[in-house]
């Protein structure tokens, strides 16, 4: 429940924009802020988060965040002016923090029997693929019906019956030993990761600017400090010694890069079939839907599968698939409509979906119990800058092959056309329907066959990403013989209490050391 509600939040908002702007009146620096702050407060807090809720108890952090949560919802659909939105939607993203790592090192405490561990975590990512899913045709369905606040108060019932519900259900994890919470890494995790993901989306939204590029170029330099102080440390906001173990570093490899490679070729996909194929917003989006349903019934298949496949086979051929797919991009063209496109991403869909179900078993399976919330937190932090490392990268091959591509077809086109030409395939069209029939017609064909060239571009780099992926997957997993990163060793004994984890012992291969 609380995961659908927090990741259906990211998108539920959408659809609602042009209202609460003709409500609100927020100015353009106001509006990007109403949408973002949302995203960068959870992505900045994540790590900080998983942390606490090892020290503090992950059902008690749950609780706090899903209350908060609730309460926030309703300050954001009350919003009387932009700053109380942006406020509220900041509170939301702190408490969306607090949530999904507790969700995830709770229920990986709660099943430790592999083919059970390995079923739950595929329902806990088709609740996570399903809240994303659906919260633009949520969204769409209540603004139908009801004015714009009406979409943050679709989360309050489910917040009520979780708190109402969990305290008889949930049992409480943390780690026995913890020490106190280091403030200063706390300051230097925000102050590294929140500049990161804004430069990161900054870039990929208006392209390279001084602001933006000097905000990511900070992010990295006080991550390195925060590296350094936590090598340090005797009790760190982040134990680096998680990444010395194989299994939970591969893991994370992979899901870093699926994310980049699908988010960057989503980003492409949908103005593709918007501005190319010549669908509504609305269409495509439905037309979207089925792949992600796909991936989400694929994810549901794969633990029974993974019965009788070991998880280095079953992800490398998945892998191998969904860079099949990849390669069906360059059967597109520009006036094939959305057909081809369509097929293509099904096929990268049902072929991501082994690792997307298995690959979160791995890395947290990998983690010692005590660290439980620190690793799910590493895991989503991972996802988050994958997704807007993705759309800064493959956007910006793509516009560099459109670029390219126009550049030298425009021919005797007017200045102005032209500079809206070069600037994205967006301006273009909408420069194209301001001109004369024929001359509108030459340009909408220019520009759609220089887009077409650097969707086979994108196609052609994930599918050759996709491949280097699945030899990863072979060599990295290939000792594993259970959803747990172990080898032949049993999995997991359950925990002694309900209250407590107790730490791996090293040399286990649950253990970093």
């Amino acid at each position: 429940m609380p995961t659908f509600l927090v990741t259906m939040d990211f998108s539920v908002l959408y659809l609602a924009v042009p209202r609460l702007t003709a409500d609100l009146a927020p100015s353009g620096i106001q509006q990007l802020w109403i949408v973002d702050i949302y995203g960068l407060m959870i992505a900045g807090l994540l790590v900080t988060m998983g942390t606490i809720g090892d020290r503090i108890g992950r059902r008690k952090l749950l609780f706090i965040g899903a209350a908060v949560f609730g309460i926030a919802s309703v300050a954001a659909a009350f919003s009387t002016s932009p700053e109380m939105l942006i406020a509220s939607r900041a509170l939301l993203g702190v408490a969306g923090a607090a949530v999904t790592p507790s969700v995830l090192a709770l229920i990986t405490g709660m099943f430790t029997d592999p083919q059970q561990s390995r079923r739950a975590l595929a329902v806990y990512l088709a609740c996570f693929m399903g809240g994303a899913t659906l919260g633009p045709l949520v969204g769409g369905v209540l603004l139908e019906h009801f004015w714009w606040g009406s979409v943050f108060l679709v989360s309050v019932p489910g917040i009520v019956l979780l708190l109402a519900f969990g305290p008889s259900l949930l049992a409480e994890q943390k780690a026995p030993q913890t020490g106190k919470l280091d403030p200063v890494s706390v300051v230097l995790s925000l102050s590294a990761i929140l500049p990161f993901v804004y430069g990161l989306k900054e870039l990929a939204r208006n392209g390279w600017e001084w602001f933006p590029a000097g905000t990511l170029a900070f992010g990295i330099a006080v991550g390195l400090v925060f590296v350094q102080r936590q090598r340090r440390l005797e009790h760190p906001l982040l134990d680096l010694r998680m990444f010395g173990n194989r299994t939970f570093s591969s893991a994370l490899t992979l899901m870093f890069v699926t994310a980049v490679v699908g988010a960057g070729t989503l980003f492409l996909v949908t103005q593709y079939l918007q501005n190319v194929a010549g669908l509504t917003p609305l269409a495509a989006g439905l037309l979207l839907l089925v792949p992600n349903v796909l991936m989400i019934i694929g994810n549901l298949a794969t633990p029974p599968v993974a019965n009788h496949i070991r998880p280095a086979y079953l992800i490398a051929g998945g892998l191998l698939v969904a860079g099949a797919g990849y390669l069906v991009f360059t059967l597109a063209d520009s006036t094939s409509g959305p057909t081809t496109i369509f097929v293509a991403m099904c096929v990268v869909m049902l072929g991501t979906a082994p690792l997307a179900a298995l690959c979160n078993h791995l890395a947290m399976g990998a983690v010692p119990p005590d660290k439980a919330g620190s690793g799910a937190s590493i895991v989503q932090t991972a996802a988050e800058f994958g997704i807007g490392f993705g759309i800064a990268a493959l956007a910006t091959l793509g516009t560099a092959v459109y670029r390219g591509n126009v550049e030298g077809a425009l021919g005797t086109a007017r200045p102005e056309v032209a500079d809206a030409a070069r600037e994205s395939i967006d301006r273009a069209v909408a420069a194209a329907g301001r001109l004369p029939a024929e001359q509108s017609g030459d340009l909408l064909a220019t520009v759609r066959d220089a887009f077409t060239s650097g969707v086979h571009a994108v196609g052609i780099v994930s599918a050759i990403m996709y491949v280097g992926l699945a030899v990863l997957a072979v060599r990295a997993f290939k000792h594993v013989r259970n959803s747990h990163g172990g080898d032949t060793a049993p999995a997991a004994a359950p925990l002694p209490a309900a209250e407590t984890a107790t730490p791996a012992a090293p040399g286990d291969e649950r253990s970093p050391i």
